[in-house]
């Protein structure tokens, strides 16, 4: 009788551990012109594709006070944030040694002005686009739905 292949290399057919699900706070800047919204994207660090601004949590900060200080960081965004998410999506982020699953939590952001001086000037691009062309910028599908179908109208400042 021939032993059972799977006993013999159950050690082998373990489940590798998942990692955890990482949560971020990105912000979607926005401003009105002639009445219609414009989004503001930055170029991610290392491949330099278009994103949303976005970071982790800080100790003792909100998570729409912490997606409004990336906004600055990243953008020299300053502006009111909601207080509410308006969506998500998931995407992976590249570490150094892995890879991390992780979510963003989305606020909207009402842009008042951009400083010229924020602490990622020189290490990031940043743009405005119109919803249709910033969607098909972005690399995330649930983003990209998000920024097409944003309307403004509905935020509370």
């Amino acid at each position: 009788m021939r032993p059972d292949l799977a006993s013999q290399t159950a050690f082998a057919l373990r489940p590798a551990p998942r990692p955890e699900v990482q949560v971020q706070y990105a912000a979607l800047c926005y401003r009105l012109r002639r009445g219609k919204p414009q989004i503001l994207l930055v170029t991610s660090l290392r491949a330099r594709r278009w994103i949303v601004p976005k970071g982790w949590p800080e100790p003792g900060m909100n998570p729409a006070d912490c997606a409004a200080r990336e906004a600055w960081e990243e953008a020299g965004v300053c502006g009111t944030v909601g207080h509410e998410p308006i969506g998500a999506f998931s995407y992976t982020k590249q570490g150094i040694r892995r890879r991390l699953p992780c979510l963003a939590l989305v606020f909207a952001l009402q842009v008042d002005r951009l400083d010229d001086d924020y602490p990622e000037v020189r290490r990031r691009k940043r743009r405005w686009f119109r919803r249709k062309t910033a969607a098909a910028a972005v690399r995330s599908p649930d983003l990209a739905q998000m920024l097409r179908d944003f309307d403004p109208r509905g935020q509370r400042r």
